[in-house]
């Protein structure tokens, strides 16, 4: 168990005509000793009374067949010890990787973990769990209709009606070919239905859903051309704009974003363009806000390093206003931080 001593870091900015503060009051490692050599792709959720829930892949590397999901609760100033809540065991002599956890809480009190299971990323299917407890204890895992796959690395949104909508992508057997859609399913987690996107000639994953009033809703992607491409909707998410790019350089990792209760957008990324190498690019991670989607302005820097990964980013809003992220540091911590944006 890991005690944090609450720190506050003042960092003033202004956005339009406000003044802002961003209070840091939380910083450091979910965990310290674990059973597994390296982790990935964190996952955080609010089950309310002040309590986070963090989840991530974690075993020898990634795609070995021991990684599973793990997962730990933030209550107070205190990370749980981390505990193995799903993994790729099928019989006595079958086990397959697991991948990209993605937690949601409907708001019928469910709690969903979203998660992937195969040897790479062209041929894993999707498993669910749900918890009726605030993950003190899960369901059985099932699997997703055939020919859907859930959210891919980001959470899911639920729109006033009760519909929610998974931001999905899916990758080539050959490698060549990324394309996102948008997946749909009802208040309680069934009649799943696939919304197809224009991507024209990006390659493109792991989108993030922002919400607008009016029924507008935005999408912002990964992409293989060191941008990251966005999409809008203006009808619940039911048709969606052909693909195009941003003004937000990304070095083909994975962001990820958040619609506040006040209407602001923020936005975690890496601002690099690409490397040689796949995770050069990924040293650098940053935090961006936005009134409007369409401009951008970087308010805190989280890592700033000449080399390294610092990636795959994971951004919540709580009940009481706090924001908190996640994400892999070097693939072998997974690092959160508590931050408070505070008009002045």
């Amino acid at each position: 168990m890991r005690i944090y001593f609450p720190i506050v870091i003042i960092l003033f900015f202004c956005s339009n005509t406000h003044a802002q503060k961003v209070e840091i009051t939380h910083s450091g490692p979910v965990f310290n000793q674990v059973p597994f050599e390296s982790c990935h792709a964190s996952t955080l959720v609010d089950l309310g009374n002040g309590k986070i829930m963090a989840a991530w892949f974690g075993g020898k590397n990634e795609g070995s067949k021991d990684v599973a999901i793990w997962s730990s609760v933030k209550n107070g100033a205190n990370w749980s010890q981390p505990v193995e809540i799903a993994n790729g065991i099928k019989n006595d002599t079958s086990r397959l990787a697991c991948w990209n956890p993605v937690l949601f809480k409907a708001k019928n009190g469910t709690l969903f973990l979203h998660y992937k299971v195969g040897v790479n990323p062209r041929e894993w299917w999707a498993e669910y769990k749900t918890s009726v407890n605030n993950g003190k204890s899960w369901s059985e895992a099932k699997k997703l209709p055939d020919g859907f796959l859930g959210p891919i690395k980001n959470k899911p949104v639920q729109l006033a009606n009760g519909t929610i909508l998974y931001p999905s992508s899916t990758e080539s057997r050959d490698e060549k070919t990324w394309n996102i859609h948008i997946e749909k399913s009802d208040a309680n987690g069934q009649n799943w239905r696939k919304i197809g996107i224009n991507c024209d000639t990006f390659g493109v994953i792991q989108p993030s859903i922002l919400i607008y009033p009016k029924e507008k809703l935005q999408l912002l992607c990964r992409s293989r051309q060191n941008v990251i491409v966005e999409s809008w909707s203006v009808d619940h998410g039911e048709t969606w704009s052909k693909l195009k790019p941003t003004q937000l350089p990304n070095p083909n990792s994975g962001s990820d974003a958040v619609t506040l209760k006040d209407g602001r957008q923020l936005l975690v990324y890496n601002p690099l363009t690409a490397g040689k190498n796949w995770w050069e690019g990924r040293s650098v991670l940053k935090l961006a806000i936005s009134t409007d989607g369409e401009n951008w302005k970087d308010i805190y820097t989280l890592e700033n390093h000449l080399k390294g990964e610092y990636s795959y980013p994971a951004i919540i809003q709580d009940q009481n206003g706090n924001i908190h992220i996640s994400y892999t540091a070097e693939r072998k911590k997974i690092t959160y931080m508590e931050i408070r944006l505070v008009r002045s």
